[in-house]
């Protein structure tokens, strides 16, 4: 297809293939589709065909034809002594990109400050934190939920900022994207030599150690760096579950809430929804109450979210049960929101004593045209309109007078 031009009919595509190869070329073709490197096309007889995506098409040509960068090898273990085993790697990524989400939030409560700089902590924070006049910024709605996503979610998010906010630093975000989905299929642990980056890729390689995504090492004569887990998962698919850490959050019937666990990251986020009672060095106690959970659900987070936060994180002890949280327990989480949202307050205005029931119904029938109707009583000639649409009704009640 690669080098063929004009597009090729579904039916001569299926001549190519074994008897059982059918299912396996269906799938082929849909996900192809999905990736807009096939384009469907109808011709008049409503024939089905495929055309490759021209700049696809081209693209590939040329690095066919021409060749490419081949991959970056990896350096000689002679070179590199005592590089860090893979558990290692692993906790040393969790704690940076924790640090980083410590300070993302709340600086204060970081252990040590990131290199970035506070103009680049700001374009992190742009849609998570609101600036106040007096006082520290506060967390959004969308904040809230961001603490809340798994760790790939989040990572895709301050990834996709980094590279909308490359222009304004100098850096071509094309040069960016390809760094990043180059680094990414490195191999996890694998001592990777500085010296073969551009000056681009060498600026950038310190902005992903502050994030945990790289860990830089000296030695003697060379330097080099090392992708962690967070580096090799920007490839993988946010679904896949192979990349989730291990859960760590126990709840019971009684809604006490158990965490095992010794990071203040992991303190700061059920603090968004639960009462934190006490903490021990590597254990969190807390209770979902119906005053905490108000509490979150006034910052925009829903009961969905929390549920599902819990059901990802929860400690591999209780994994295998069903359902890992008590249903009592998510029954009443959904409960307390809709508890919350019984009522639905809507600024709106009241029209009444109209002179004659024909300027009623025109009226009635202008607010439902637009939208705008909530209410109306037929026999009292009274109706309620949203508050929005209030200069709309007025023109068109002046104009029936």
């Amino acid at each position: 297809m690669l080098f063929v031009d004009s597009p090729v009919t579904a039916k001569s595509m299926e001549e190519w293939l074994l008897a059982d190869g059918y299912s396996k070329h269906k799938v082929a073709i849909d996900r192809l589709l999905q990736l807009r490197i096939f384009l469907e096309v109808n011709d008049r007889k409503k024939e089905t065909s495929y055309k490759m995506n021209t700049k696809f098409q081209s693209n590939m040509q040329k690095y066919l034809v021409f060749g490419g960068t081949l991959p970056r090898e990896p350096m000689p273990l002679s070179v590199t002594v005592r590089l860090p085993t893979l558990e290692d790697l692993e906790v040393y990524a969790l704690e940076q990109w924790e640090c980083f989400l410590l300070q993302l939030i709340n600086s204060a409560q970081a252990e040590r400050s990131t290199s970035f700089s506070s103009s680049m902590m700001r374009v992190f924070q742009r849609g998570l934190l609101s600036a106040r006049e007096n006082g520290a910024p506060k967390l959004t709605e969308n904040g809230f939920q961001f603490l809340l996503m798994d760790t790939n979610a989040q990572l895709w998010y301050i990834i996709r900022e980094y590279i909308s906010s490359s222009e304004d630093r100098g850096v071509d975000p094309t040069d960016l994207i390809s760094f990043l989905l180059e680094l990414s299929f490195h191999t996890l642990g694998e001592a990777y030599n500085l010296n073969t980056l551009t000056d681009v890729q060498k600026h950038a390689i310190k902005d992903l150690a502050d994030l945990g995504l790289i860990k830089l090492q000296q030695g003697r004569k060379e330097s080099w760096f090392i992708p962690t887990k967070l580096a090799t998962n920007l490839s993988v698919s946010l679904s896949d579950s192979s990349s989730r850490k291990e859960g760590f959050v126990v709840v019971e019937t009684n809604f006490r809430m158990y965490a095992y666990s010794s990071s203040k990251l992991h303190c700061e986020i059920l603090r968004l929804f639960s009462r934190i009672e006490y903490q021990l060095p590597n254990l969190i106690v807390g209770a979902i109450t119906k005053e905490s959970l108000y509490n979150a659900f006034e910052n925009g987070i829903t009961a969905e979210q929390i549920i599902s936060f819990l059901q990802q994180n929860v400690h591999p002890r209780v994994a295998t049960k069903t359902p890992v949280i008590p249903e009592n327990v998510t029954d009443q989480i959904r409960l307390w929101e809709t508890d919350r949202n019984r009522v639905e307050i809507i600024p709106s205005h009241l029209y009444e004593d109209f002179p004659s029931k024909e300027i009623f119904e025109a009226v009635c029938d202008f607010a439902r045209e637009i939208g705008g109707l909530l209410w109306e009583d037929s026999k009292k000639m009274r109706l309620i309109v949203r508050g929005e649409y209030h200069q709309h009704m007025r023109d068109f009640l002046r104009h029936q007078k």
